[in-house]
């Protein structure tokens, strides 16, 4: 059997595993596993650094399956490879609910399983911060330590999509020269040909964002692999454009949209078997591929054993460090650090607008949390992430620990994922709140995945002023609430901002949103509290010495104004006391004990937040009142606009008044 013979039934194998799954599941994409196996088979068994008995092995290559629909590709090739999440019964099991073979690949579903992709070009933009990761820890532990490449395998589709330019303008500005795109260029979407709606030259446009590229065909693997040789030697990140027939092989259906997204059907399964002779059953491989395969893999987990003994042969301080950052836990100084902040402000009581206080949270934080990579999407300035001492990474030098990301939202979003995905590092960033809508799908993946990446959203209200309703977030905190395993977090003073810093690094199974004002905030919190109050997602942070006729449920710069309309209400003789609720997510986790003991009894509930209505039924129940906004916001000062929307202590009085009057002429009739 010659090379090429060897090779083409290993991809065949690849192939026919797709294709069996697929038909089995009645569901799903064999069109690009069959056109892209080649690729794969080629990186897969010459290339790639991987371990399947250590799927989690620090300084594996990456693998990106950018274009998720062909997730069968992937399991495919971790099944024949050795990865024992991939068992033959699971491959069968495609599509199916508690499978780890779901429709699109999902990040914790099996070793090997670098992301979670589907939506398109998110994949690529990960792998922009995988390949950035890496450069940092090299420059960190040496390459003795920190040496591996990122592939990723991208569709037309990944290219189409918005966030690609993002990914690649920035990836080759940094020149991350271990950055390698395998582009499955064949030319068909689910509508059809690409050309009904794309004429893009691809190739000119990644090498005007300083690319390399080489154009291949798909199904030579001597192509294929001179290609990913000279990627491996290039100084900037490569595109390799693989020329490739969709559903590949499929006497009816190859280069045909098809072949993209249903099962070829049983008919064409056979004629697909003869055309490519491979007699085999369904899901049956032969054992001398099988071995090939498996060798493959042994092959490639030889990298580890040798990076091992690098490993073992570092000072202690060195391993010790490195694998603190790979497990993400935080330095044991963090805790004393947040505790003497909190005294600090204790004392010095400042008013500061909340992204300030998160800045002087970020000083104390960074300095003890090395792992920390903050940037800002051209709004460094105004969203106060960069501290003192911080240096930007530049192309050339990756010693430092702010990344100017550019006017790249959603690029920024998605490729901290990837950083988070990568480990080693605990990203953050920061943007407008307003531009969450931007960033919304990566922040969704991000709480799919359960990563560990902190959105620094400043701007959180009209209380940004003059910029007007175009940059006024209203619907946003609510927006981003709705998203599962998202914490968002609404400090209202300096003590909470600080308090929601070190809630969002201790969340290790999520990401989290700082919502922070453009606006001082005087401190209310003047003494020390040794536990972390905003914890609790609510707490009571002004009492009556009675029953409380009146409760107030507030976030961020809305405390202070529910903390003045209680001092009005209070001098009225009518008991009144505020809640502080920093985070919905973290109150719907406490016992109904402690939540009953929030809400309260009182007969009037009244929520005031600068944002619309929505969520806050669960504090002030279907007949409490709220006090916000309904509307979009306005240009103007934003003392004024608080009083144009009626925002202020004397609403919530008056309000608060009328309900009571309404309840006890109720009550004089009844």
């Amino acid at each position: 059997m010659t090379d090429l013979d060897k090779h083409n039934r290993m991809a065949n194998a690849v192939r026919f595993l797709s294709i069996d799954a697929v038909e089995a599941a009645k569901s799903g994409h064999p069109g690009l596993p069959m056109g892209a196996a080649g690729i794969a088979t080629v990186l897969f068994s010459r290339f790639l650094g991987f371990d399947p008995t250590e799927p989690k092995w620090p300084d594996r290559d990456r693998f990106v399956l950018s274009a998720g629909h062909g997730s069968m590709l992937l399991y495919s090739l971790l099944h024949l490879t050795g990865y024992e999440d991939f068992t033959l019964d699971e491959l069968k099991n495609f599509r199916q609910l508690g499978a780890r073979t779901a429709g699109h690949p999902e990040y914790g579903h099996g070793g090997g399983i670098e992301t979670t992709t589907g939506p398109l070009g998110q994949g690529l933009a990960n792998a922009v911060g995988m390949a950035m990761t890496e450069r940092m820890l090299q420059t960190k532990f040496g390459k003795d330590l920190v040496n591996h490449h990122t592939y990723a395998l991208v569709g037309d589709g990944c290219l189409m999509e918005g966030i690609s330019q993002e990914a690649i303008a920035l990836a080759g500005h940094l020149k991350l020269s271990k950055l390698i795109v395998l582009w499955d260029d064949n030319g068909i979407s689910i509508d059809g040909s690409i050309s009904l709606s794309d004429s893009t030259d691809q190739i000119a446009r990644f090498k005007a964002c300083n690319w390399a590229t080489t154009s291949v065909d798909g199904h030579n693997p001597s192509q294929i692999a001179t290609a990913i040789e000279e990627a491996r030697k290039s100084d900037r990140p490569t595109l390799i454009a693989c020329k490739t027939t969709i559903g590949y092989g499929s006497p009816n259906k190859a280069g045909k949209n098809s072949a993209h997204g249903s099962p070829l059907g049983a008919e064409e399964i056979a004629t697909t078997r003869e055309a490519l002779g491979w007699t085999e059953e369904p899901f049956q491989i032969p054992a001398d591929i099988r071995d090939a395969w498996r060798i493959a893999g042994l092959r490639a987990a030889q990298a580890n054993t040798d990076w091992h003994k690098r490993f073992e042969a570092a000072d202690a301080e060195t391993r010790a460090e490195f694998e603190r950052r790979q497990r993400g836990d935080l330095p044991s100084a963090l805790g004393d650090t947040i505790r003497a902040l909190k005294i600090k402000l204790a004392d010095e009581k400042p008013t500061l607008a909340t992204r300030k206080a998160s800045e002087v949270a970020l000083e104390e934080i960074n300095a003890v949390v090395p792992e920390m990579i903050g940037g800002s999407a051209d709004l460094t300035g105004s969203n106060n992430t960069r501290t003192k001492g911080m240096k930007a990474i530049t192309p050339d030098n990756f010693s430092g620990r702010f990344v100017h990301w550019g006017i790249r939202e959603h690029g920024m979003a998605a490729a901290m994922n990837g950083m988070a995905l990568h480990g080693g590092v605990i990203p953050y960033s920061g943007t407008f709140l307003i531009f969450t809508d931007y960033c919304r799908p990566a922040i969704r993946l991000s709480a799919l995945m359960g990563q560990r990446v902190i959105y620094v959203m400043t701007h959180d209200s009209i209380g940004l002023g003059e910029d007007g309703p175009t940059h006024q977030p209203v619907e946003h905190l609510a927006a981003l609430r709705a998203i599962p395993n998202l914490l968002v977090l609404r400090p209202a003073d300096a003590t909470e901002t600080a308090e929601c810093w070190q809630i969002a690094l201790e969340n290790t199974s999520g990401p989290s949103v700082l919502a922070l004002t453009r606006q001082g905030l005087a401190a209310f919190r003047t003494v020390l509290e040794e536990k972390n109050l905003c914890a609790g997602g609510a707490y009571e942070v002004a009492s009556c010495d009675e029953d409380a006729k009146v409760s107030l449920f507030a976030t961020g710069s809305e405390v202070e104004i529910a903390l003045a309309a209680h001092a009005k209400l209070t001098e009225d003789g009518i008991p009144t006391r505020v809640v502080s609720v920093p985070s919905f997510e973290l109150f719907a986790r406490q016992s109904d004990d402690y939540r009953a003991s929030m809400i309260g009894t009182a007969p009037v509930k009244i929520a005031v937040e600068a944002g619309i209505e929505m969520g806050w039924s669960r504090f002030i129940g279907a007949s409490g009142l709220f006090v916000g906004m309904e509307s979009f916001g306005a240009s103007g000062p934003y003392k004024e606009l608080y009083e144009h929307f009626g925002i202020t202590a004397e609403v919530i009085v008056t309000r608060a008044k009328a309900r009571l009057e309404a309840e006890a002429e109720d009550a004089t009739e009844e």
